[in-house]
């Protein structure tokens, strides 16, 4: 009894280890069958729900969803906000990011970025009935409603602007037309499909800045083999025309910076 016993306790625990193992390691960095993703999934086109179905959708999930499919991986998405999502890549909750990052040199120093699949610029977004803004120089001294770690918070900080955080792109409107704040910089693309998809003309485009922008996808420094391996598929996925495909779905477009 006592051997049947023991060697019960010790399938068990072979079993355990097991389960254990293929659900965190395996996931970590490309080796096993799990491609591990974050986005944000409320900034639309780039990442969000369908409001007919509450599907995670966008143009960075379907180019996500369109890699692991390349490497022949399932993917894994983690929703999280924007200010929350490079310590999550630090502390391994996911392999790679795909929200729309900007290449800029200090992100550089810290993270792996894949090769470019948009190439988007940035506009200053203000009340419809502000006329007070015509250029970058003019955003200087009044209040920017910016995510923290966003490169259109270093654009604001640099013009001369008092930040005031926020959660993401929803919220930055909501305070600007609540006249909490004076402007908000972000992404031509996304407030371009916010006021096709609502209809609201109580905010605008005030300026265009001219400052083209590559956005890529980012990994750990430890995670070179998984990039490298992703910018192979996203080679193939240009070349066969799937990345101009995707952005013509969502933009009318190719972005893909093709």
């Amino acid at each position: 009894m006592r051997t049947r016993l023991s060697l019960s306790l010790s399938v068990a625990a072979a079993l355990l280890l097991t389960s254990c193992s293929g659900g965190s390691g395996d996931s970590s960095g490309g080796d096993g069958d799990v491609l591990r993703v974050a986005t944000e999934g409320t900034y639309a086109p780039f990442s969000f729900h369908d409001p007919d179905t509450d599907e995670l959708t966008g143009y960075d999930v379907e180019v996500a969803r369109a890699v692991a499919e390349e490497l022949g991986m399932q993917v894994e998405f983690t929703e999280t906000t924007f200010d929350s999502i490079f310590a999550g890549l630090e502390s391994d909750r996911y392999d790679v990011i795909a929200n729309q990052v900007t290449i800029n040199p200090e992100r550089e120093e810290a993270y792996l970025f894949s090769t470019p699949y948009t190439v988007s610029s940035a506009v200053i977004i203000t009340r419809a009935d502000d006329d007070s803004v015509t250029s970058l120089a003019d955003v200087a001294g009044l209040t920017s409603a910016q995510s923290l770690t966003s490169s259109f918070n270093d654009v604001a900080t640099q013009a001369g602007a008092q930040v005031e955080v926020v959660e993401g792109f929803t919220q930055a409107i909501t305070l600007l037309k609540q006249d909490r704040v004076d402007v908000t910089i972000n992404d031509s693309l996304a407030f371009l499909e916010y006021q096709k998809t609502t209809g609201d003309q109580d905010v605008k485009i005030a300026a265009e800045i001219d400052q083209p922008s590559e956005q890529a996808l980012v990994f750990r420094q430890d995670s070179a083999d998984l990039q490298e391996r992703v910018d192979g598929a996203l080679a193939s996925l240009r070349e066969d025309g799937t990345l101009a495909e995707i952005s013509e779905r969502y933009f009318g477009e190719d972005v893909s910076g093709q």
